[in-house]
């Protein structure tokens, strides 16, 4: 006769029904591509091959192609200025202005909400209205700059078109910064401002031994999830320049993308893509294994 289950048991099982749907989609989503991706990427397939199904191993030729190839490592590069460029601009006015929304003023709401706009927007609305505004011809900016000679070609000058797409960028993920920034300043304790006030310290000196370190592990956080959405950025740059102008702003991404529809060439397309992974994958690695040293230093007797 068959023994019932335990307590425990039926809760194990219940738990695992629980998490059933959220596997399924993980596997269905996110497992299956990427499985799918990595096999693409040791196999010689263009557009007739994947349509006649007669794909060709080829081991890891299409990495070897890839990392040989200039344009690749030229992509690698804009994507680092790229990201670079838009996590210190975003990081450093959204904690300026989380600073400010954190004190008291009137409109304080409304002015934050108005800020959070700029972050709603689908990048693609942002990419066309910033592709407007820094239009050499009727722009907005060169309209307003235009009267004291400042005027330029800003996005279709190589110089200048990935300061452009940057500027735009930093506009998209500013209030995201300032939101998450805003919400770690109030869980500091405004007893400690109060003391350090008492003992002396001015603004600059509670700002640097108080606000900074208390900070750290929500600027840490807000650092990386700007790091993991800036290196993939696609439809942003894509919308405004194409990759261009000489492919001065043809970073990682749209590499990937003009490999796969542009040439059809998609086990180096998938090598690529896979490489794009590597910089998220990494800081993500790292960004655990700090948390788990952060879990495990109280328990260590770390001060």
């Amino acid at each position: 006769m068959r023994q019932p289950l335990s307590l425990s048991a039926r809760r194990s099982r219940t738990g695992y029904l629980f998490c059933l749907p959220g596997l399924t989609f993980l596997a269905l989503f996110l497992a299956y591509p990427i499985l799918y991706n990595v096999w693409t990427s040791v196999h010689d397939v263009d557009l007739g091959q994947l349509l006649g199904g007669a794909e060709r191993f080829t081991g890891l030729d299409n990495y070897r192609t890839v990392a040989d190839d200039p344009a690749f490592w030229h992509s690698v590069r804009l994507s680092l200025v790229f990201t670079g460029g838009s996590l210190l601009l975003q990081f450093t006015i959204g904690f300026a202005l989380a600073l400010l929304f954190a004190r008291p003023f009137p409109l304080n709401g409304l002015l934050r909400s108005l800020l959070l706009v700029a972050w709603l927007l689908p990048p693609v609305v942002s990419g066309t209205l910033f592709r407007w505004m820094l239009d050499a011809e009727s722009g907005a900016y060169n309209a307003l700059l235009k009267p004291v000679g400042l005027s330029h070609d800003w996005l279709t000058d190589p110089s200048t078109s990935m300061a452009g797409v940057v500027f735009a960028n930093v506009w998209v993920g500013v209030p995201f910064n300032m939101l998450l920034l805003l919400v770690g300043l109030h869980t500091i304790d405004p007893e400690l401002y109060e003391a350090a006030a008492i003992d002396g310290a001015n603004t600059w000196q509670r700002f640097r031994h108080l606000t900074l370190p208390l900070m750290r592990p929500v600027s840490v956080t807000v650092l990386l999830l700007g790091l993991l959405y800036t290196f993939k950025v696609f439809d942003l740059v894509y919308v405004m320049t194409g990759g261009g102008p000489v492919d001065a702003t043809r970073v990682l991404s749209l590499y990937v993308y003009e490999v796969f529809f542009t040439f059809f060439r998609f086990g180096q397309g998938a090598a690529a893509a896979l490489l794009l992974l590597v910089v998220p994958l990494l800081a993500g690695a790292w960004y655990v294994r700090r948390l788990r040293r952060e879990d495990e230093a109280p328990a260590g007797g770390a001060v």
